[in-house]
């Protein structure tokens, strides 16, 4: 009886090992490979200006995030009676308040529509479908996770601190915003941040926004679109499965997906794509409107 639990031990060890041999294989053969950008598009596209959150209470979200990440207002001010907004979002009478806050490579804009003073939020899922959480990331040495916990994010991953990939030193969690908006916080070690974003610019700027995750039932479907509208293919395409660092991350067993990664402009930005096959990512059967939260 003894031995057989050795032998599970020694099995689960191995997929650990080999699950972060095989991340940080990848990750750095994306960084030093070729890697398609925005800066090989022959279109006219620059690249992400800004990730937009529908939120419910501005001054509740704002604190919260300036409280994790220390970005400053850029702007803030409120629209209505304005026929362009009107004009813009497809509705008649649209009044709203947004507010920009500035990241060290793009903006977070959070904005409160009138419309959804009735609304009630909800935790976005993981697996989609849609636009599922935005990532910060940051050295290993000064964690996001820490400064996002003690702003009083709900953490989903298990544990109590940031999961890491076995023997690579980077490590992420999921958590949720005061309204249940889903984030990524990732810890990068020197090597990977030297590849990946330079290592000066990492110190002077000790938090950034990375990526957005969009999450669809048809993930060759919305490959191809985006291929098509940036006119690059996406630097990496992988699929995930039996690996319990992913199921301790999104505190879900046996999770199994598949991915696609954009490289964008600057630096660590990249649009990010995924299906989900356990639990399976269904098709969205009613589609959002502009004002939903989230």
């Amino acid at each position: 009886m003894k031995l057989r639990w050795l032998k599970y031990f020694l099995l689960l060890l191995l997929v650990f090992i080999l699950g972060g041999g095989i991340y940080v294989y990848n990750y750095a053969m994306a960084r030093l490979a070729p890697r398609p950008s925005m800066k090989d598009s022959p279109t006219s596209f620059i690249g992400f200006n800004h990730i937009g959150v529908s939120v419910l209470d501005l001054d509740k979200m704002l604190e919260f995030y300036q409280s994790a990440t220390d970005y400053k207002i850029v702007k803030r001010y409120q629209v209505e009676g304005n026929s362009a907004a009107n004009a813009l979002f497809g509705m008649d009478s649209i009044c709203y308040e947004i507010a920009v806050l500035k990241s060290p490579n793009m903006l977070l804009e959070l904005t409160e529509f009138d419309n959804q003073i009735d609304s009630i939020a909800s935790k976005m899922s993981f697996f989609g479908p849609g636009m599922t959480h935005t990532c910060y990331q940051g050295p290993v040495d000064d964690p996001v996770y820490n400064k996002f916990k003690n702003a009083d994010a709900d953490i989903l991953s298990r544990g109590d601190g940031p999961v890491e990939v076995s023997g690579a030193r980077v490590s992420y969690a999921y958590g949720y915003d005061p309204e249940g908006n889903m984030m990524e916080l990732e810890h990068m070690p020197d090597m990977l941040i030297r590849l990946a974003i330079g290592k000066k610019w990492s110190e002077e700027n000790p938090i950034w926004m990375t990526q957005v995750a969009l999450i669809s039932h048809d993930l060759k479907r919305l490959t191809l679109f985006y291929e098509k509208v940036l006119e690059i293919a996406p630097y990496r395409v992988n699929s995930y499965g039996l690996n319990p660092i992913m199921d301790a991350i999104v505190d879900t067993d046996s999770v199994a997906s598949y991915g696609a990664w954009f490289g964008m402009d600057t630096q660590g930005k990249k649009l990010e794509m995924m299906q989900f096959t356990h639990p399976i990512t269904s098709e969205r059967q009613i589609p959002r409107n502009l004002t939903d939260l989230g």
